[in-house]
């Protein structure tokens, strides 16, 4: 009913626990509060907040459109909503070093339990397109000392993220991960990496804990969880999955909608209401008001 029963540092702290256990911690892609729930009830670790998405969201490509104010409004809704520990895709910091700083702060009261900033060079796009470019390596290590300067929780988890591999190759990116763990970095977000090889190659590099990142239609072969936990990737994500199925199921519809001219052939693949009240707690909200949840709804 309502939010997460959880404090926000309380959700740092059971996520830091977990991280340093050792186990590989997943973390599906909510495009929205409730979908965020539903990655809870279904038993996962954590809750990711993409950047792509969000941009996606208002309708708008990736590409450092969306400012700090509109990501941490809504990753405070996502978050506040499930038990589960969330991190989010902070872009390039939203600006030079004290913006970054601010970045870090915004997102802690948000509810977030991490972050990862980037290497990219404003106008940022996609990891997984062509025709990135980064910046050098002293600037990236500026915007990583500066989140760890502005962090006040010490669980709040600062990764760096380098997408140095798709620009300059991955002999490049292994040194640009060193380079940002020794500036602070909690864990490495290496993008786009083409083998498992690789990814054991960065793990070895650095000692920090990494994350893989499978995002469909990309660079990266879909590796399966078991797969990455085998060469010791820490955290997995799975940034626009459900944000696609969801509008490839919207498409569908609306195509059965102009072609048939009503739904009924899907209903089977629609949330019933019973399920949709049952995920946002109708009920309980009956505590404070009894004349609210006065109905019976079945999945007949």
């Amino acid at each position: 009913m309502l939010y997460s029963t959880a404090t926000p540092a309380d959700k740092r702290a059971a996520f830091r626990a977990r991280l340093a256990s050792g186990e590989l911690l997943r973390f599906p892609g909510a495009f929205n509060p409730l979908s965020a729930r539903i990655i809870e009830r279904h038993g996962f670790e954590g809750v990711y907040i993409s950047g792509a998405v969000l941009s996606a969201d208002l309708g708008l490509p990736d590409i450092g459109l969306t400012t700090l104010s509109e990501v941490a409004g809504r990753s405070r809704q996502i978050a506040r909503m499930t038990e589960l520990p969330a991190i989010v895709d902070a872009d390039t910091g939203f600006g030079e070093p004290m913006n970054v700083a601010r970045t870090v702060q915004e997102m802690e009261d948000a509810g977030l339990a991490g972050l990862h900033i980037e290497d990219q060079v404003n106008p940022k796009r996609c990891g997984h397109l062509d025709g990135k470019d980064v910046v050098d390596e002293a600037t990236a290590a500026r915007r990583i000392r500066a989140a760890v300067d502005g962090r006040r929780d010490p669980n709040f988890l600062i990764m760096a993220r380098t997408d140095v591999r798709g620009v300059e190759g991955f002999d490049a990116a292994a040194d640009r991960a060193r380079a940002l763990v020794d500036a602070g970095a909690d864990a490495i977000f290496p993008e786009a990496m083409a083998t498992l090889e690789e990814f054991a190659a960065i793990r070895a590099a650095v000692d920090v804990p990494i994350l893989a990142n499978m995002t469909e239609f990309g660079k990266s072969e879909l590796f399966t969880v078991d797969q990455l936990r085998d060469v010791g990737v820490s955290i997995v994500i799975w940034p626009v999955s459900l944000l696609r199925l969801a509008m490839g199921a919207a498409e569908r519809g609306l195509q059965e909608l102009t072609g048939e001219g009503r739904l009924t052939a899907k209903l089977g693949e629609m949330q019933h209401r019973a399920d949709l009240y049952d995920l946002i707690d109708y009920e309980g909200y009956a505590h404070f008001d009894s004349d609210i949840f006065t109905f019976d709804v079945t999945k007949d």
